[in-house]
């Protein structure tokens, strides 16, 4: 590791950046915080996906050499790194492997989701110790792949059925979705709840708290209100599906969403039966780090809270969305409400070590982004984006795709670089209490 100048101007930057984005959330959850700190500061691929904001704060002040009016305002994922993939069971009971944690969705260039996975996988090769000709080689081949399923959806406009499904995908891709098969409901079930007087209950651990009685009520009235912004057509018809069982509140300590509070709901799901019971989380929603860094007037005006942006902006970047999937408020803070799904795999980066199977996967992760970005769930009920997206991307590289190709390489692997070296002095400066918590 380099070694870092402790007085930098970068250092303050990357302090400033982390303050403005989590001080007052860092007051209140010290300790989640400090949590979330120390795993940013395992290695550069954590201090990455720990610090978007850092990276919207370059980013945007980067000239944008490949967007126009249009590509420049998408619906964009907004934190897309190489771990930001896995399996879902989608509305149409269909297992698929996609994007997934919306959570930073926002509106945004195009060229900032491709830069930010791409980025991110340079950081995995380095720390795989690919050769650089090989890490610029695995980004051209993301890069090719999403521009050719581009192409797909300028050839089929209104085709939002495409997926990385257990007939097409390929590889580790495949793995996790045969993975994902065999799981069963019952066993999520039984590593969150016991059965007491012969209905399920949640187990209180280490972290988990059951509410008292007002606290409930309010968590209650919340759910309902929750109900009635399920879409008609995915709501279910079974009558006992929505009868709550239990309620147990926890703090996420991740990197991504430390000190965030959230609750964990039983419902009796799809039948009476014990092992059907289905499982909803309500998490209080965040402010997208993009969101800092553009003029957001427009987007916050179109919106309730941070909950329905989120709702609304996933349906808009992924078809067929978990048909749990709405917002509510809990004191006047928006909260999003999912599926906590046994069907979730992600890849097995650890295990992925070898130039061409990375390669096989990273094909499939270009495919799948450019299905975020062209193909939106029929329930999608957003107006901020009224054109069709994939002719937007095509027209801002059009007769330019072997030169947008190497940029993002070129990109990619300088940014990469920055982030190694930023890793270092947000490292030190953790270390020397000067991020706002102390390192012990």
């Amino acid at each position: 590791m380099p070694k870092a100048r402790t007085d930098s101007a970068r250092t303050r930057v990357i302090v400033d950046v982390l303050r403005d984005a989590f001080g007052d959330a860092m007051a209140d959850s010290p300790t989640a915080y400090r949590t979330k700190f120390r795993s940013m500061a395992h290695d550069p691929h954590s201090f990455y996906r720990g610090s978007a904001g850092l990276f919207y704060r370059d980013v945007t002040r980067m000239e944008a050499p490949w967007v126009d009016e249009r590509s420049s305002r998408i619906w964009v994922h907004g934190d897309l790194h190489v771990e930001n993939f896995g399996t879902y069971l989608n509305s149409a009971g269909r297992l698929v492997f996609d994007v997934n944690d919306f959570d930073e969705a926002y509106l945004g260039h195009y060229t900032w989701d491709l830069l930010r996975f791409a980025t991110s996988l340079a950081l995995v090769g380095w720390q795989k110790a690919l050769p650089d000709d090989e890490v610029g080689a695995l980004i051209e081949s993301y890069a090719r792949a999403y521009l050719r399923q581009v192409n797909h959806y300028l050839d089929t406009h209104g085709d939002d059925d495409f997926a990385l499904r257990l007939d097409n995908a390929r590889g580790p891709v495949l793995g996790a979705l045969h993975k994902a098969r065999e799981v069963r409901r019952v066993d999520l079930l039984d590593s969150m709840t016991v059965v007491e007087d012969h209905q399920r209950v949640f187990v209180v651990k280490d972290g988990v708290r059951r509410p008292g009685k007002a606290e409930r009520s309010t968590v209650l009235e919340a759910f309902e209100r929750y109900l009635d912004t399920i879409p008609e057509d995915k709501r279910s018809r079974i009558p006992v599906f929505y009868d709550v069982r239990d309620v147990v509140s926890s703090v996420s300590h991740g990197i991504g969403s430390a000190g965030q509070p959230s609750y964990s709901v039983l419902l009796e799901g799809y039948s009476q039966a014990l092992e059907n019971d289905v499982v909803v989380q309500m998490k209080q929603a965040s402010v997208p780090a993009l969101s800092r860094y553009v003029d957001s007037t427009g987007v916050e005006a179109a919106f309730e809270h941070e909950a329905h942006r989120t709702v609304v902006s996933q349906r808009a970047l992924q078809a067929h969305t978990d048909s749990l999937l709405g917002h509510t408020t809990i004191d006047g803070v928006g909260f999003v409400v999912s599926e906590i799904s046994p069907y979730e795999v992600d890849l097995p980066w650890a295990d992925l070590t070898e130039p061409d199977e990375i390669r096989l996967v990273v094909r499939q992760l270009g495919q799948a982004t450019a299905k975020i970005h062209c193909a939106s769930d029929e329930d999608s009920d957003q107006d901020l984006v009224d054109f069709q997206v994939e002719e937007a991307i095509a027209g801002s590289v059009e007769g330019r795709r072997t030169e947008f190709m190497a940029w993002l390489v070129e990109s990619a692997m300088g940014y990469a670089g920055q982030v190694r070296t930023d890793y270092a002095l947000f490292v030190e400066a953790f270390q020397a209490g000067r991020v706002g918590l102390d390192a012990v």
